[in-house]
């Protein structure tokens, strides 16, 4: 039976105090510790070299970890400048060259900032960068996520991640439900039933297969009114949201996530708590 899987994205203080020295060493730390996901962050740029890449990769495979890749940050979808554009085109193919080497089923992609023109042009010219990706880069075996974003001033509503994902059948949206509560100034996610109809809105928009099986993000995000200020970790109690209640949304209807915990250098313990009360609630089902 298909389970929903969890792990971190990077590595976290826990990982370097026990012995954990680079990335190379995290599949089987993360099997260790009762863990079967991992993001491998590049959001700086894709520093390792192929040998690397793909050690990292054997050893996923190795560990039964579920591997997914963050592209670089500075990634832009939505720039007026066409030469950053085109630029960002390369950073994707690069990106997916190393997601191939590291047996990445997922890339994770920003989607695109909305700060200096309107949403509707920002929207346009996103669109005709992610038309523009497929060209380059064909029939790829690997998903192209689309991350739902915690800023207001850049684009990534859920409502805008699907229009991207339109755009071909390769795109899929990446929850991020702290983004999502930090850009609703908080309280967006309070019961199942809120988290509910993130994944009903996706199968509307884009199917149930893509809603059952999506690769999520979840933290708690300190906010302004301005939307997403510092990553926090579960221990805080002043900002949200909570991941019981998307637990209990996800047993109840047999959906099948991989939730990667981004939690401010706590991603493991938290990841491995939200892995502990699914367990807990699929015993009890």
């Amino acid at each position: 039976m298909t389970r929903a899987k969890f792990g971190p994205g990077g590595n976290g203080d826990l990982f370097y105090s026990t012995g954990g020295k680079a990335s190379i060493d995290a599949p089987k730390w993360l099997s260790s510790y009762g863990l079967d996901a991992y993001e491998f962050e590049a959001g700086n740029g894709i520093a390792a070299g192929e040998a690397t890449l793909r050690k990292i990769g054997d050893e996923a495979r190795k560990y039964n970890i579920s591997m997914s890749l963050h592209t670089p940050y500075f990634i832009s979808l939505s720039g007026v400048d066409p030469e950053k554009r085109l630029k960002s085109i390369d950073y994707i193919q690069k990106s997916l060259w190393a997601a191939e080497l590291l047996g990445a089923d997922e890339i994770v992609i920003h989607s695109g900032s909305a700060a200096k023109i309107s949403r509707e042009e920002a929207m346009r010219l996103s669109c005709d960068t992610l038309e523009k990706v497929i060209e380059a880069v064909g029939d790829t075996p690997v998903r192209l996520g689309i991350e739902t974003m915690g800023k207001v001033n850049q684009l990534g509503t859920l409502d805008e991640v699907i229009e991207q994902c339109r755009v071909d059948r390769h795109y899929v949206p990446v929850v991020d439900f702290g983004h999502m509560n930090a850009r609703e100034i908080g309280g967006y996610f309070v019961t199942s039933d809120d988290y509910r109809r993130i994944f009903d809105k996706i199968a509307l928009g884009l199917g149930d297969e893509v809603a059952r099986n999506l690769h999520c993000h979840f933290s708690k995000i300190e906010f302004t009114g301005a939307g997403e200020k510092k990553h926090l970790t579960f221990a805080d109690t002043v900002y949200g949201p909570e991941f019981e209640p998307l637990i209990e949304a996800i047993v109840k209807e047999n959906l099948t996530p991989r939730i990667i915990c981004e939690s401010a250098g706590t991603q493991a313990e938290d990841a491995k708590a939200m892995k502990n009360y699914y367990e807990k609630l699929m015993e009890e089902k």
